[in-house]
């Protein structure tokens, strides 16, 4: 993979579950499943589809990777992420049951045993050892850096920020919003939330209460 530099110890991926780990794999992980997303015009979008839109994602994610300001992604780094994006939303999927998942990609999710093996896979692609961060007055963090002599691996990093946050808390509160032309997935920051943005929410509403009418007349 091209141009994983060295990176400061701030900019290292933290490992989930532990401390305030969950919320920073809960950012990149939902991050990289909202790649697929509603393209506005009835359609589905894909962030991902060449090296330069990864490279472009990376960079706007700095924290998915250490050296993400100098990453520039090669179709093998392309590839090995998608997968890791698809095992992603197939266990997303079963995280949100018995709810409904996402209708971007519900007929054709990965096998759960497919999706497990492949981020487990992924994951370990990357020897890493934990770093421990202390800063004054704040709380002992650990953080994941690769092992001397390894080189950062993107899918690798992406995959154990998937695996943080489905083994966190935060996987609890995954939900599929289904309002009307939206087909992304997010954490519920309140009890009675039911769509990902309010705008949704509105959407929602509106149709619902225009399939109240029609049903009456």
């Amino acid at each position: 993979m091209a141009g994983a530099g060295a990176a400061p110890r701030s900019r290292l991926p933290i490992i989930g579950p532990m401390q305030d780990s969950p919320r920073t794999d809960t950012r990149i992980a939902l991050a990289l499943a909202l790649t697929v997303r509603h393209d506005g015009h009835g359609g589905i979008a894909d962030d991902l589809t060449d090296p330069a839109g990864l490279t472009a994602w990376v960079a706007a994610h700095p924290g998915a990777l250490p050296g993400a300001e100098v990453f520039a992604a090669d179709a093998s780094t392309l590839a090995a992420v998608r997968d890791v994006r698809a095992a992603a939303r197939a266990l997303f999927a079963r995280a949100v049951r018995p709810g409904e998942p996402s209708p971007a990609d519900a007929a054709r999710l990965l096998p759960v045993p497919q999706a497990l093996r492949r981020l487990n896979e992924a994951a370990a692609r990357t020897p890493t050892v934990p770093v421990l961060d202390w800063a004054d007055a704040a709380e002992p963090v650990v953080r994941a850096a690769p092992a001397q002599g390894a080189r950062a691996d993107l899918a690798a990093a992406l995959a154990r920020a998937v695996i943080g946050f489905l083994a966190g808390p935060d996987r609890q509160r995954l939900r599929a919003c289904h309002a009307p032309r939206c087909v992304r997935y997010f954490v519920k920051e309140h009890p009675r939330q039911e769509w990902c943005t309010p705008s949704c929410g509105n959407r929602a509403r509106v149709a619902r209460h225009q399939d109240r009418h029609r049903r009456a007349g």
